[in-house]
């Protein structure tokens, strides 16, 4: 089978196109009549002359039909153009030496003047012979391959654009390349325009349209689709072709035939352009300056561009998302840095005040030039932060103070009704509002569970009003704070429930003891929000002798609090009716075992004693109950132990305590302590211990006062640690003869 010249190029250009159809069977026709069939001629010449004998209905129709179309005379006078071609010049040269000659991809101008076309064609000129081997005539065959190599060019131009979208090359650069592209490589002229749709389809915009006038595509940038309106606006609204071929006579163009006959153009063929989802993208068209119906060839060619040109703004607009999802996910993880940090702020410390100004300075400037934060105490409002550019402005807003049941002002009516208040427009009641510059306000609720306790106020100061971002960034903030500042108020009554309740188990001051300097120390573990296990108490009874005790409770809290309680009201109670303190600590044991359940199963260690000041000094009788041992510290600056055996309390019927006696000289003292003093531990974990204690109270080289005796202790327990943190309760009662 014979090739037709030109086969191998359309079918690489149909590989290589890559454009897009709504379906293969569609592509591969608009390929076709965009390419062509390649189409044979044939004429016969006789004679030096080269007379035309006959041709074909396909050569006169190449030469240009018409007038042309006749027989009888010499090719150069029916083609007289051929001659500074050179063309006649070659029937010459085979007329004289009877050999053939083949031309390919030959360009030849047929016609004159504004009607001349350029052609190409792949011919032979051969020898007509006669019976006796004379040249008698030439006969040329040839086939017009002028559409396959226009096609090349165009595929070769084609293949440019695709390119170009996809290295992502700006859209408006690719649409006039493409527009230039088509009528430079058209074979008539041709004006290319590019019209793209809005986001809802309702109106097109100019996208692209070297050649036409500006005038021109100003007035139609912006044109509505409906039916009736132009060309493109009826295509974009009919999802299909619309071809006007005289727009002076054509309906469509009634509203713009005014505006076409300004700028010379007489035909508009229009073609949608559709994403793949069916959706308008736009309008493809193809203006002419006379009137004029399209070829296939036309149509096609409009579908392949038309196709082109949705692949390039589908793939701006995927482009569009991607950055538009970056943007989000860029702004979304700022936004939780924010966040992050303004929560890090105003859970810093637990003092919900200096919590919500860190609110206020969070604020400004990131959401806000101004910023003020009220809060409701004893039914009255208090602005309790302030925050601007400038220290005058600052002061000027903080100066500003809401009334509370102002019902024409703003904070008073976000809290009265717990709902945030957006305005373009200054805060309603008085203000500073002109001094300030204020344009604008976002008001949110600060909220204790259902109820507002507070406000924070964003204002702004220039023309851009508050966005849905900065509003919702201000609740969450406000959010957040209400809650720190919640918790800085409830950690605030905690400590001091806690401080009172501990207060009320401490003697609120130590009495005055005859013939004896008593001192106490105390220091709970912790940040204070529980209650110490440690207690000491030293109260007088009927007969002139003083009662004292120093214990620890088994845990913290509330339940170690009423141990305690338990402990310190029952010796006291029991203490003036029974004869000795062994039945004290026996009195005290039982009302541990009696104690329910809802009151605490722990144990407690004590000593408990009473002491009677005599000439000599004082007289001591005192029980141990599983307690660390007592110290004596003599005159001389030296120190022993008490030993006297007891079992810990609350544990079984018997405790077996027995009454140890001593007798304090003027000068000596009993220290009695807690463990939270020897286990105390440095750096490395290493207890005090209790040698470290004696050292600690020995080698005095004057007899101390009972303070002395504490502040030397404490001292040593400090330089120990090294200022870390204790984790127990440290409790020291001396007892010290005058």
């Amino acid at each position: 089978m014979t090739r037709v010249p030109g086969e191998k190029a359309v079918r690489s250009a149909e590989a290589s196109s890559g454009v897009r159809a709504n379906g293969q069977g569609r592509s591969e026709d608009d390929l076709r009549a965009l390419f062509g069939q390649s189409t044979a001629v044939f004429a016969s010449l006789a004679g030096p002359a080269h007379m035309l004998e006959a041709a074909n209905t396909a050569f006169f129709t190449a030469i240009g039909g018409g007038k042309r179309t006749r027989t009888g005379v010499p090719l150069g006078q029916l083609l007289p153009e051929l001659a500074d071609q050179g063309f006649l010049a070659l029937l010459d040269q085979v007329y004289r030496t009877g050999k053939p000659y083949i031309g390919r991809d030959a360009r030849v101008v047929l016609g004159e003047g504004a009607g001349a076309r350029e052609a190409f064609f792949d011919f032979t000129y051969e020898p007509r012979l006669d019976a006796g081997g004379n040249t008698m005539g030439v006969r040329v065959i040839g086939v017009e391959t002028t559409q396959v190599k226009h096609a090349q060019r165009l595929t070769a131009e084609h293949r440019a654009l695709l390119e170009q979208i996809a290295r992502q090359a700006p859209l408006p650069e690719v649409l006039d390349g493409m527009a230039r592209v088509i009528e430079d490589l058209s074979p008539e002229e041709v004006l290319v325009s590019v019209l793209l749709a809005d986001a809802d389809g309702k109106h097109l915009r100019h996208g692209a349209a070297p050649s036409l006038p500006d005038f021109y595509n100003e007035a139609i940038d912006g044109i509505a689709t409906g039916e009736g309106v132009g060309s493109c606006g009826t295509a974009a609204h009919r999802r299909r072709p619309v071809i006007v071929t005289d727009i002076a006579t054509d309906a469509f163009w009634e509203d713009f035939r005014d505006l076409a006959e300004k700028a010379g153009l007489a035909a508009c063929w229009s073609t949608p352009i559709l994403a793949r989802d069916g959706s308008l993208l736009g309008t493809f068209a193809m203006y002419h300056r006379t009137p004029r119906a399209p070829q296939e060839a036309d149509l096609a060619l409009a579908r392949v561009f038309a196709d082109t040109v949705a692949l390039a703004v589908e793939r701006q607009q995927a482009e569009q998302a991607r950055r538009a999802a970056e943007a989000r996910e860029k702004a979304a993880r700022a936004d939780l840095s924010f966040l992050l940090k303004a929560s890090t702020a105003l859970t810093s410390d637990l003092d919900a005040t200096q919590t919500l100004q860190r609110l206020a300075a969070f604020c400004t400037p990131q959401l806000a030039p101004l910023c003020a934060v009220d809060v409701i105490e004893g039914g009255r409002v208090h602005r309790i932060a302030a925050a601007a550019p400038t220290p005058g402005q600052r002061d000027l807003l903080a100066s500003h103070v809401p009334v509370h049941d102002a019902a024409d002002h703003t904070v008073a009516r976000v809290l009265a009704s717990g709902m945030r208040e957006v305005a373009r427009r200054t805060p309603t009641g008085p203000g500073p509002w002109r001094e300030l510059g204020v344009t604008g306000y976002v008001c949110v609720p600060l909220m204790d569970r259902d109820s507002a306790f507070g406000t924070l106020t964003l204002l702004s100061t220039d023309e851009h009003p508050f966005d849905g971002h900065t509003v919702a960034l201000a609740e969450e903030l406000a959010r957040r704070a209400a809650l720190a500042a919640r918790n800085a108020r409830q950690y605030t009554h905690r400590v001091t429930l806690a401080r009172d309740l501990q207060a009320g188990l401490l003697l609120p001051e130590l009495p005055d003891v005859p013939g004896a300097d008593v001192a106490t120390y105390y220091h709970p573990a912790g940040e204070g929000l529980d209650i110490g296990g440690d207690f000491y108490d030293v109260f007088p009874l009927d007969d002139g002798s003083w009662a004292f005790m120093l214990g620890d409770v088994c845990g913290r809290g509330a339940i170690a609090a009423t141990t305690t309680a338990l402990v310190r009201h029952t010796a006291r109670a029991v203490a003036p009716l029974l004869p000795g303190p062994d039945a004290v600590v026996e009195a005290v044991n039982r009302a541990l075992l009696n104690r329910p359940d809802s009151h605490g199963t722990g144990f407690v260690t004590l000593v408990y004693g009473r002491l009677t000041p005599t000439p000599d000094g004082l007289d001591v009788g005192l029980v141990r109950a599983g307690h660390t041992h007592p110290l004596v510290l003599a005159a001389d600056g030296t120190a022993h132990t008490v030993e006297a055996p007891g079992a810990l309390l609350g544990i079984t019927a018997d405790p077996a305590v027995t009454v140890h006696r001593l007798c304090l000289r003027p000068g000596e003292s009993l220290l009695l302590y807690t463990d939270g003093i020897t286990e105390a531990r440095d750096g490395s974990g290493e207890q005090f211990g209790e040698q470290r204690l004696a050292a600690a109270l020995t080698g005095a080289s004057h007899r101390p006062a009972a303070q002395d005796v504490i502040d030397a202790l404490t001292r040593a327990v400090q330089a120990f640690t090294g200022g870390h943190d204790i984790d127990d309760d440290q409790a020291v009662l001396v007892l010290t003869a005058t």
